[in-house]
């Protein structure tokens, strides 16, 4: 017999099983305690999004910050955005930049944590400290201190250069030219970058069994098969967080290439997507194009993030 006790209900309605109210209280419980930070979420990311939005319907400029009223416009931003060679040359040259500092900053990044674990204890501890002070150090204050390094006149690296080469580097632009900006560029990226990269995966190949590598090794693995085909897969969903953050930080860098366009770089040459959007919002007025734009990129980073998402989740299913 069922042990099921009824609540007690009004007259002509049929009872109310206990434990099925204690099963949708239940349910409901998690949303309840979720609510403050949803609500939290709503406001802080939500309204700027559909602001967002809004803007890039409208044709809005600064007369519209005098309290004009905005004229909308549709998706005339958009197609605009679209049909802008700019826009294009914008988005190609972010996307070199992305491949680059990604590939080289989980190259470099792995390197160094295969350096961590077989380094001993007082050397991984130097590096780790090392590391951490670089990943620290504020965008723009790390910025600073490039743009001395680059100088022209007093540079660190055209002073080694000269000694090196016996031929005077003083002098030297590295930031007119645009290769060379973001030459420059992709070394501080990756640099402050890969501190991050090296302490994760350097977490992940201490989880790989040692019995496991050492059978590998037993067995005639090389230390590149052992690499690659022990530890990597161990590993490959860090290595898959790891690119997709990567991409999506590199993507919407601003700090360090506003700054180095103000030290000596030039603007249309080396503009960004986020420095673009900079430009077209604050330094144009266009705040509707710029919104436009911004929404495009938006829905980058949900297609990038989407993949992420979805190969988590198919990896969860998995085990």
């Amino acid at each position: 017999m069922s042990s099921t006790t009824l609540q007690a209900a009004p007259p002509g309605a049929a009872p109310v099983p206990r434990a099925s109210r204690a099963i949708g209280t239940g349910r409901l419980l998690p949303w309840l305690l979720l609510a403050p930070s949803l609500l939290a979420l709503a406001v802080i990311t939500g309204y700027p999004l559909v602001r967002m939005l809004w803007l890039s319907l409208h044709e809005y400029e600064r007369a519209q910050l005098m309290g004009v009223p905005a004229e909308f416009v549709g998706l005339a931003n958009y197609t605009d955005t679209l049909t802008d060679a700019r826009f294009w040359s914008v988005a190609a040259r972010s996307f070199g930049l992305m491949v680059v500092c990604v590939v080289v900053t989980i190259t470099v990044g792995t390197l160094l944590a295969l350096l961590l674990a077989r380094l001993g204890r007082a050397m991984r501890l130097v590096l780790s400290v090392g590391l951490l002070l670089a990943w620290a150090m504020p965008p723009l204050a790390a910025m600073l201190v490039w743009g001395w390094i680059f100088d022209t006149q007093y540079g660190v690296v055209n002073h080694l250069l000269t000694a090196a080469t016996g031929t005077s580097w003083m002098g030297h632009s590295w930031l007119i030219d645009p290769l060379q900006f973001f030459a420059v560029a992709s070394l501080v990226i990756v640099w402050g970058a890969v501190p991050f990269v090296a302490f994760t995966l350097y977490a992940g190949f201490s989880q790989v069994p040692g019995e496991v590598l050492e059978a590998a090794q037993l067995d005639g693995a090389s230390a590149a098969q052992r690499f690659f085909r022990v530890q990597v897969p161990f590993v490959r969903s860090i290595y898959t967080v790891l690119i997709v953050l990567s991409m999506i930080w590199d993507l919407k860098v601003f700090t360090q290439i506003y700054v180095l366009q103000g030290i000596g770089g030039i603007k249309s040459e080396t503009s960004t997507l986020g420095v673009y959007i900079y430009e077209m919002g604050m330094g144009q007025g266009h705040y509707g194009a710029a919104s436009a734009i911004a929404v495009l990129f938006t829905v980058i980073m949900l297609v990038i993030s989407a993949y992420y998402v979805r190969a988590t989740v198919k990896e969860e299913g998995d085990l």
